[in-house]
């Protein structure tokens, strides 16, 4: 999700206030090329050949082993694959679909900037023959790729779990395939909740000065001023991604104002929201809400108790009971430390692309000949029933999914992490959000899209209260 518009710029390190989100990295990349430069299943002439792109530095280092392991642990439940160790990072052996060795060429380890991404891609593609590159993480990542999957049309690439709108509206590669939301439609339904429920006028935004954070802030804004809100331009703040002051931009947030949507990630959203309290005292959560950053593990355990009643969007429901949710919980087991972050997009995602390709290989009997051409015909009608409802590509072949807003509950007893409880389901969430994205429109950016009163999109209104007691997710 996640590089600054500037480049490759240099980026200080966060001290440590968890033991997982702020452990040093210094120690990843060498770790993670290692188990990038292995080759972990003997080559074979039937062998299908698997890179995994994913971020081992930066502000979302930490989230390197849950996303592998989300993809790993789909090839140890369904496909006989074997742990070559307690990490992911240490590599998965014996995995075969329809009939075909998988061979995980190796991992490949990105910073969250384009320039390390592609690097890391051609390493993958080029230099240890993936067929098939399973990544990035981070936004603007994500479009340098699905750019670069115009240039290897007889390869297929699945995304992760970065969110930047432009990677499939506007690159339109015919080999990249999403199968999670964009940024936008994770925060489907927070701002009818924002004008409807807490009766919000006025808002401010905050994000980093990047595609995703655009893409994230741009759903807000579209569904809260199609209703009657307020977001004008002076309202918009842009931190640089790696940020580690923001106390200037924290007092740029304009007074008088009804609320803030706060869609600075990974380890800058926990700094943030600490220097935030230090500047403004304890989090009022009727004025301040998040986007799917807010509900992820990793920070409801460093920011602990000052969330708890704030409101965010997520495509997770934390607290479902539905059978295929306990399903996937089972199939991380594996990897325990992925399991506890059952409940984060990035395992979701690396999740659900794997689930995807497996499901579509096997579609094809593991035909990669022609081009791959019957694997992606395969995979752009490939449904996943996913933990927490449908996911299907619409014709761009970007996930078309329900969408989740969750409020952050006290802390169960015995323990100081909050929980979640999802309010409110919001149905069939689409990326043009209606009729509001298209490819001709500008991309989300620090000025767009403009706050424009019109007709909302089609779930303000018609999002519905939450029951589990059904035992199922409502497919």
């Amino acid at each position: 999700m996640h590089f600054p518009k500037e480049g490759n710029l240099p980026r200080s390190q966060h001290k440590a206030v968890s033991r997982r989100l702020f452990a040093t990295f210094a120690m990843l990349p060498m770790l993670a090329l290692a188990a990038c430069n292995s080759n972990n299943t003997p080559a074979t002439s039937s062998a299908i050949k698997i890179g995994i792109l994913s971020d081992c530095q930066g502000d979302f280092g930490s989230f390197y082993n849950d996303d592998l392991g989300g993809a790993l642990a789909v090839l140890a439940a369904h496909y006989g694959g074997k742990a070559s160790g307690s990490k992911p990072s240490d590599g998965m052996t014996g995995a075969k679909i329809a009939g075909k060795d998988i061979n995980i060429v190796g991992f490949g380890c990105s910073d969250s900037t384009a320039n390390k991404a592609i690097e890391e891609t051609r390493r993958l593609v080029e230099q240890l023959g993936a067929d098939i590159l399973i990544g990035p993480l981070s936004g603007d990542e994500g479009i340098a790729v699905a750019n670069y999957a115009k240039t290897q049309p007889n390869k297929t690439f699945l995304n992760g779990i970065s969110g930047a709108q432009d990677a499939t509206l506007k690159v339109q590669a015919p080999n990249f395939f999403r199968f999670n939301p964009d940024g936008a439609q994770w925060s489907s339904g927070l701002g009818d909740y924002a004008y409807n429920k807490l009766h919000w006028r006025t808002a401010a935004v905050i994000g980093d000065d990047y595609a995703f954070p655009y893409t994230s802030l741009a759903g807000f804004i579209a569904e809260f001023c199609s209703i009657g809100g307020s977001v004008p331009n002076a309202n918009r703040i842009w931190p640089p991604l790696g940020t580690t002051d923001y106390s200037s931009f924290i007092t740029q947030i304009p007074k008088g104002i009804d609320g803030l949507f706060v869609g600075v990630g990974g380890a800058g959203l926990i700094t943030f929201l600490k220097q935030y309290q230090q500047l403004n005292g304890p989090l009022n959560t009727q004025h301040i809400m998040g986007n799917t950053f807010w509900p992820d593990p990793q920070l409801l355990k460093a920011i602990g108790t000052p969330m708890v009643g704030a409101v965010a969007a997520s495509g997770i429901a934390g607290d479902a009971s539905f059978s295929q949710t306990a399903a996937y919980k089972q199939e991380l087991a594996i990897y325990p430390a992925t399991q506890a972050d059952a409940a984060s997009v990035f395992t979701l995602g690396y999740w659900s692309a794997m689930t995807a390709l497996g499901q579509a290989l096997t579609a094809v009997n593991g035909d990669l000949s022609n081009g791959q051409k019957a694997l992606q015909t395969a995979l752009a009608t490939t449904v996943v029933q996913g933990p927490y409802g449908k996911i299907s590509l619409d014709s761009n072949r970007q996930a078309v999914f329900d969408n989740w807003i969750v409020q952050i509950t006290a802390p169960p007893s015995g323990t100081n992490v909050p929980g979640i409880k999802t309010v409110l389901r919001v149905p069939k969430v689409d990326q043009t959000f209606g009729g509001f994205f298209s490819p001709t429109t500008p991309a989300p950016s620090r000025t767009d899209p403009t706050c424009t009163k019109k007709t909302p999109p089609p779930w303000v209104g018609n999002e519905t209260p939450v029951d589990f007691s059904t035992g199922n997710v409502p497919y």
